[in-house]
Protein backbone atom coordinates (compact mmCIF):
# COMPACT_ATOMS: atom_id res chain seq x y z
CA UNK A 1 0.00 0.00 0.00
CA UNK A 2 1.33 3.46 -0.95
CA UNK A 3 0.98 6.39 1.43
CA UNK A 4 -2.47 7.96 1.09
CA UNK A 5 -3.74 5.23 -1.21
CA UNK A 6 -6.24 3.72 1.22
CA UNK A 7 -7.18 4.60 4.78
CA UNK A 8 -9.43 1.65 5.51
CA UNK A 9 -8.47 -0.27 8.64
CA UNK A 10 -8.16 -3.55 6.77
CA UNK A 11 -5.45 -1.99 4.59
CA UNK A 12 -3.69 0.06 7.26
CA UNK A 13 -3.32 -2.99 9.49
CA UNK A 14 -2.90 -5.60 6.75
CA UNK A 15 -0.34 -8.24 7.78
CA UNK A 16 -1.78 -11.28 6.02
CA UNK A 17 1.02 -13.52 4.75
CA UNK A 18 3.66 -11.74 6.82
CA UNK A 19 6.32 -14.08 8.24
CA UNK A 20 6.82 -13.35 11.94
CA UNK A 21 8.76 -14.70 14.90
CA UNK A 22 8.01 -14.01 18.56
CA UNK A 23 10.43 -14.88 21.36
CA UNK A 24 9.13 -15.68 24.83
CA UNK A 25 5.91 -16.71 23.10
CA UNK A 26 4.74 -19.48 25.41
CA UNK A 27 2.82 -17.17 27.75
CA UNK A 28 1.99 -13.62 28.75
CA UNK A 29 2.81 -10.72 26.45
CA UNK A 30 4.66 -12.90 23.94
CA UNK A 31 1.71 -15.23 23.52
CA UNK A 32 -0.64 -12.25 23.15
CA UNK A 33 1.56 -10.85 20.37
CA UNK A 34 1.64 -14.22 18.61
CA UNK A 35 -2.13 -14.54 18.90
CA UNK A 36 -2.93 -11.17 17.34
CA UNK A 37 -0.45 -11.72 14.52
CA UNK A 38 -1.82 -15.18 13.71
CA UNK A 39 -5.45 -14.08 14.00
CA UNK A 40 -4.78 -11.43 11.36
CA UNK A 41 -3.22 -13.81 8.88
CA UNK A 42 0.48 -13.69 9.67
CA UNK A 43 2.54 -16.88 9.59
CA UNK A 44 4.10 -17.06 13.04
CA UNK A 45 6.94 -18.92 14.70
CA UNK A 46 6.49 -19.07 18.47
CA UNK A 47 9.88 -19.40 20.15
CA UNK A 48 10.41 -20.25 23.80
CA UNK A 49 12.79 -22.30 25.91
CA UNK A 50 9.94 -24.09 27.73
CA UNK A 51 8.92 -26.90 25.38
CA UNK A 52 5.85 -27.97 27.36
CA UNK A 53 4.49 -24.44 27.69
CA UNK A 54 5.20 -23.84 24.01
CA UNK A 55 3.12 -26.86 23.00
CA UNK A 56 0.19 -25.51 25.01
CA UNK A 57 0.66 -22.04 23.51
CA UNK A 58 0.48 -23.37 19.96
CA UNK A 59 -2.91 -24.88 20.78
CA UNK A 60 -4.07 -21.55 22.24
CA UNK A 61 -3.44 -19.60 19.02
CA UNK A 62 -6.33 -19.01 16.61
CA UNK A 63 -7.72 -22.17 15.07
CA UNK A 64 -6.48 -22.73 11.53
CA UNK A 65 -3.63 -20.25 11.88
CA UNK A 66 -0.28 -20.91 10.21
CA UNK A 67 1.95 -21.28 13.26
CA UNK A 68 4.96 -23.34 14.24
CA UNK A 69 7.02 -23.74 17.40
CA UNK A 70 10.75 -23.47 18.05
CA UNK A 71 12.51 -24.33 21.29
CA UNK A 72 15.55 -22.14 22.01
CA UNK A 73 17.14 -20.08 24.76
CA UNK A 74 17.51 -16.45 23.62
CA UNK A 75 20.78 -16.10 25.55
CA UNK A 76 22.43 -18.83 23.46
CA UNK A 77 23.62 -17.42 20.12
CA UNK A 78 23.98 -20.68 18.18
CA UNK A 79 20.59 -22.05 19.18
CA UNK A 80 18.88 -18.71 18.52
CA UNK A 81 20.47 -18.35 15.08
CA UNK A 82 19.45 -21.90 14.18
CA UNK A 83 15.85 -21.16 15.20
CA UNK A 84 15.82 -18.00 13.08
CA UNK A 85 17.26 -19.86 10.11
CA UNK A 86 14.61 -22.55 10.43
CA UNK A 87 11.81 -19.96 10.67
CA UNK A 88 13.04 -18.10 7.60
CA UNK A 89 13.44 -21.40 5.77
CA UNK A 90 9.91 -22.49 6.64
CA UNK A 91 8.27 -19.26 5.46
CA UNK A 92 10.73 -18.09 2.83
CA UNK A 93 11.53 -14.85 4.62
CA UNK A 94 11.29 -13.10 7.99
CA UNK A 95 9.32 -9.84 8.08
CA UNK A 96 8.53 -9.17 11.74
CA UNK A 97 10.38 -10.15 14.91
CA UNK A 98 9.18 -9.52 18.44
CA UNK A 99 12.05 -9.70 20.96
CA UNK A 100 9.99 -10.37 24.05
CA UNK A 101 11.66 -13.14 26.06
CA UNK A 102 12.79 -12.29 29.57
CA UNK A 103 12.87 -13.28 33.21
CA UNK A 104 11.81 -11.59 36.43
CA UNK A 105 13.95 -8.76 37.72
CA UNK A 106 13.81 -10.01 41.28
CA UNK A 107 13.07 -7.97 44.41
CA UNK A 108 14.46 -4.48 44.88
CA UNK A 109 15.81 -2.73 47.96
CA UNK A 110 12.27 -2.07 49.23
CA UNK A 111 9.46 -4.54 49.86
CA UNK A 112 5.93 -3.60 48.79
CA UNK A 113 5.16 -2.55 52.37
CA UNK A 114 7.94 0.04 52.19
CA UNK A 115 10.36 -1.79 54.48
CA UNK A 116 14.04 -2.17 53.56
CA UNK A 117 14.93 -5.45 51.87
CA UNK A 118 18.54 -5.73 53.04
CA UNK A 119 19.10 -9.09 51.37
CA UNK A 120 18.74 -7.32 48.02
CA UNK A 121 20.89 -4.28 48.72
CA UNK A 122 23.38 -3.38 45.99
CA UNK A 123 26.43 -4.36 48.00
CA UNK A 124 25.00 -7.81 48.68
CA UNK A 125 23.96 -8.60 45.13
CA UNK A 126 25.63 -11.76 43.77
CA UNK A 127 27.42 -11.29 40.48
CA UNK A 128 25.54 -14.30 39.12
CA UNK A 129 22.20 -12.56 39.64
CA UNK A 130 23.38 -9.40 37.88
CA UNK A 131 24.79 -11.37 34.94
CA UNK A 132 21.69 -13.54 34.57
CA UNK A 133 19.28 -10.59 34.37
CA UNK A 134 21.54 -8.66 31.98
CA UNK A 135 21.87 -11.77 29.80
CA UNK A 136 18.11 -12.23 29.52
CA UNK A 137 17.07 -8.60 29.08
CA UNK A 138 19.96 -6.91 27.27
CA UNK A 139 22.32 -9.46 25.73
CA UNK A 140 19.38 -11.46 24.40
CA UNK A 141 17.93 -8.37 22.73
CA UNK A 142 21.27 -7.78 21.00
CA UNK A 143 21.41 -11.39 19.81
CA UNK A 144 17.81 -11.25 18.58
CA UNK A 145 18.34 -8.00 16.67
CA UNK A 146 21.50 -9.50 15.16
CA UNK A 147 19.68 -12.64 14.03
CA UNK A 148 16.78 -10.64 12.60
CA UNK A 149 18.98 -8.17 10.73
CA UNK A 150 20.93 -10.99 9.14
CA UNK A 151 17.73 -12.13 7.41
CA UNK A 152 16.05 -8.77 6.86
CA UNK A 153 18.92 -6.87 5.21
CA UNK A 154 19.14 -9.14 2.13
CA UNK A 155 15.35 -9.08 1.62
CA UNK A 156 15.16 -5.27 1.78
CA UNK A 157 13.37 -4.58 5.04
CA UNK A 158 11.53 -5.78 8.11
CA UNK A 159 10.25 -4.86 11.56
CA UNK A 160 11.91 -5.54 14.91
CA UNK A 161 9.86 -4.81 18.04
CA UNK A 162 11.53 -5.12 21.45
CA UNK A 163 9.67 -5.47 24.74
CA UNK A 164 11.34 -3.08 27.17
CA UNK A 165 9.55 -1.68 30.24
CA UNK A 166 8.68 1.55 31.97
CA UNK A 167 11.63 0.50 34.14
CA UNK A 168 13.68 1.99 31.29
CA UNK A 169 12.16 5.38 32.05
CA UNK A 170 11.85 5.53 35.83
CA UNK A 171 13.47 4.03 38.88
CA UNK A 172 11.53 1.51 40.93
CA UNK A 173 12.49 0.55 44.47
CA UNK A 174 10.67 -2.80 44.52
CA UNK A 175 12.44 -4.17 41.41
CA UNK A 176 16.07 -5.23 41.33
CA UNK A 177 18.76 -2.91 39.95
CA UNK A 178 19.91 -5.33 37.19
CA UNK A 179 16.46 -5.22 35.61
CA UNK A 180 16.41 -1.43 35.61
CA UNK A 181 19.84 -1.22 34.00
CA UNK A 182 19.08 -3.91 31.41
CA UNK A 183 15.82 -2.31 30.29
CA UNK A 184 17.42 1.12 30.00
CA UNK A 185 20.23 -0.43 27.96
CA UNK A 186 17.77 -2.26 25.71
CA UNK A 187 15.92 0.99 25.05
CA UNK A 188 19.07 2.76 23.87
CA UNK A 189 20.07 -0.30 21.84
CA UNK A 190 16.72 -0.05 20.03
CA UNK A 191 17.49 3.55 19.08
CA UNK A 192 21.01 2.70 17.95
CA UNK A 193 19.83 -0.25 15.89
CA UNK A 194 17.07 1.86 14.34
CA UNK A 195 19.66 4.42 13.28
CA UNK A 196 21.98 1.85 11.72
CA UNK A 197 19.32 -0.27 10.04
CA UNK A 198 17.19 2.54 8.59
CA UNK A 199 19.22 2.40 5.37
CA UNK A 200 17.95 -1.15 4.85
CA UNK A 201 14.30 -0.28 5.55
CA UNK A 202 14.37 -2.19 8.83
CA UNK A 203 12.27 -0.44 11.46
CA UNK A 204 13.25 -1.01 15.09
CA UNK A 205 10.89 0.03 17.88
CA UNK A 206 10.12 -0.80 21.47
CA UNK A 207 7.01 -1.45 23.53
CA UNK A 208 7.40 -0.39 27.16
CA UNK A 209 4.76 -2.14 29.29
CA UNK A 210 3.86 -1.14 32.79
CA UNK A 211 2.18 -3.51 35.25
CA UNK A 212 0.87 -6.45 33.21
CA UNK A 213 -0.38 -9.61 34.90
CA UNK A 214 1.91 -12.31 33.51
CA UNK A 215 3.67 -15.41 34.84
CA UNK A 216 7.09 -13.76 34.99
CA UNK A 217 8.96 -14.00 38.31
CA UNK A 218 7.37 -17.37 39.02
CA UNK A 219 3.86 -15.94 38.97
CA UNK A 220 4.65 -13.24 41.55
CA UNK A 221 2.39 -10.78 39.72
CA UNK A 222 -0.58 -13.01 40.50
CA UNK A 223 -0.05 -12.51 44.24
CA UNK A 224 -3.05 -10.46 45.50
CA UNK A 225 -0.79 -8.19 47.56
CA UNK A 226 1.46 -7.45 44.57
CA UNK A 227 -1.52 -6.88 42.30
CA UNK A 228 -3.05 -4.51 44.84
CA UNK A 229 0.23 -2.59 45.08
CA UNK A 230 0.40 -2.09 41.32
CA UNK A 231 -3.29 -1.21 41.12
CA UNK A 232 -2.84 1.49 43.75
CA UNK A 233 0.18 2.83 41.87
CA UNK A 234 -1.68 3.19 38.56
CA UNK A 235 -4.09 6.02 37.69
CA UNK A 236 -6.39 3.40 36.13
CA UNK A 237 -6.31 1.44 39.43
CA UNK A 238 -5.66 -1.95 37.91
CA UNK A 239 -3.04 -4.12 36.28
CA UNK A 240 -3.31 -4.90 32.58
CA UNK A 241 -4.07 -8.29 31.12
CA UNK A 242 -1.67 -9.62 28.45
CA UNK A 243 -4.27 -9.30 25.68
CA UNK A 244 -4.25 -5.53 26.16
CA UNK A 245 -0.90 -5.43 24.34
CA UNK A 246 -2.49 -6.72 21.13
CA UNK A 247 -3.54 -3.42 19.56
CA UNK A 248 -0.09 -1.85 19.91
CA UNK A 249 1.65 -5.02 18.73
CA UNK A 250 -0.51 -5.21 15.61
CA UNK A 251 0.04 -1.50 14.90
CA UNK A 252 3.83 -1.74 15.02
CA UNK A 253 3.84 -4.85 12.83
CA UNK A 254 1.55 -3.29 10.23
CA UNK A 255 1.77 -0.74 7.38
CA UNK A 256 0.14 1.79 9.71
CA UNK A 257 3.53 2.16 11.44
CA UNK A 258 5.66 2.34 8.31
CA UNK A 259 7.21 5.73 9.22
CA UNK A 260 8.00 4.92 12.86
CA UNK A 261 11.45 3.80 13.91
CA UNK A 262 13.58 4.29 17.02
CA UNK A 263 10.48 4.88 19.11
CA UNK A 264 9.51 3.45 22.47
CA UNK A 265 5.77 3.32 23.06
CA UNK A 266 4.60 3.21 26.64
CA UNK A 267 1.56 1.13 27.56
CA UNK A 268 1.18 1.35 31.32
CA UNK A 269 -2.22 2.71 32.27
CA UNK A 270 -0.50 5.93 33.29
CA UNK A 271 1.70 4.25 35.90
CA UNK A 272 4.77 6.22 34.83
CA UNK A 273 2.92 9.50 35.36
CA UNK A 274 2.77 9.16 39.12
CA UNK A 275 0.01 8.70 41.68
CA UNK A 276 -3.54 9.89 41.03
CA UNK A 277 -6.77 9.87 43.01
Amino acid sequence: MKAGEDVRAEELFHIRGTAALVTGAASGIGLACAKVLAANGARVTLLDKDAAALEAALKAVAAGADVRGAVADVTQRAALNAAFDAAAGAYGRLDVVFANAGIGGGPGFLAIDGSRNEDYALERMPEERWNRVIAHHLNSVFLTIQAAARHMKPQGGGRIIVTTSIAALKTEAIIGAPYMAAKAGATHLVRQAALELARYNILVNAIAPGPFRTNISGGRLNDPAVRDFHARSSPLKRMAEPDEIMGLALFLASPAARYITGAQMVIDGGASLGLAD
